[in-house]
């Protein structure tokens, strides 16, 4: 096979292109990091903290102890697209399709009910969910999106729905829910950077004031 000289400058030009978006999009996802982190923390302030670093630039998570008011722990794993691979970065916006965060916050009040709010069409597999067959189902509209709502009683999804309805963009929460087995309240959303510190606050405010004097723990 005969290399021409065209073939090697094209390489050459996709190797420059391709070191110099790994260099921004890389100072671009340790910025974005960066700012969730500060963001999150300054809303939560927890009284002990840890992070693990999940490799690369595409994120971390945190585990926060809370004690205070009706949190005891609040955790959240940041999953960020690869800006850094000018290759894999148009994949990933057909696969992930945008950057992820998954909250989990555990009260100190017992949930007792099971109740999921799942924007229709966002997951390709939808994740088990435990006896699913034994819970109510329908489907609901929240600013413009359609939800799925599982539930043992419904006004646990109308306080879920309170909640989706107040953040700033209502259509970046993909999942919340309630798990009477774990003790966790769920949340998937995707954030963004000018109103992720609004959001968390709403989310603290719902599980402290909402979650701890609501029929869930009835």
């Amino acid at each position: 096979m005969e290399i021409t000289s065209g073939f090697i400058l094209a390489v050459m030009v996709l190797a420059a292109i391709s070191s110099l978006q790994f260099f921004k999009g890389r100072q671009l996802n340790l910025r974005i990091m960066q700012h969730y982190l500060r963001s999150i923390e300054d809303v939560v302030k927890p009284e002990d903290k840890e992070y693990v670093w999940l490799g690369g630039y595409i994120g971390f998570r945190a585990y926060y102890k809370v004690n205070r008011e009706n949190i005891r722990k609040f955790e959240y794993t940041l999953t960020l697209l690869p800006r850094q691979s000018i290759l894999y970065f148009p994949i990933a916006l057909i696969t992930s399709r945008h950057d992820k965060l998954y909250v989990v916050v555990r009260p100190f009040n017992d949930i007792k009910h099971e109740a999921h709010l799942i924007q229709k069409g966002y997951y390709r597999m939808r994740p088990t969910i435990e006896d699913e067959e034994l819970l109510k189902k329908e489907i609901i509209e929240i600013a413009g999106k359609k939800y799925e709502a599982l539930y043992e009683k419904r006004r646990d999804i109308e306080m879920l729905q309170y909640l989706v309805e107040s953040m700033s963009k209502p259509e970046n929460i993909k999942h919340v829910s309630l798990t009477p087995s774990t003790n966790v309240f769920y949340v998937l959303m995707k954030p963004e950077p000018d109103t992720i510190e609004d959001d968390i606050r709403r989310i603290v405010r719902f599980v402290n004031e909402r979650l701890k004097e609501s029929p869930f723990s009835s």
